[in-house]
């Protein structure tokens, strides 16, 4: 369910591993925990994603 949703989430996820890869490198400690923020979004974005597929497999099983 909501594979637009999915690649979005993992999309930031991306973004957030450079953010944080980028201020490793450069020292910007502010970069680093933006990067990590991001990544923490992401997958908690991801695990509402999961409830919500569980919550249709267990509505699909009592509609049948």
């Amino acid at each position: 369910m909501g594979t637009k949703d999915r690649a979005s989430n993992n999309a930031q996820d991306a973004k957030g591993r450079v953010k944080e890869a980028a201020g490793s490198v450069t020292g910007n400690d502010d970069l680093k925990n933006k990067g990590k923020t991001d990544q923490a979004k992401a997958g908690m974005k991801n695990a509402g994603e999961d409830v919500k597929d569980a919550a249709h497999k267990v509505r699909d099983a009592f509609t049948r």
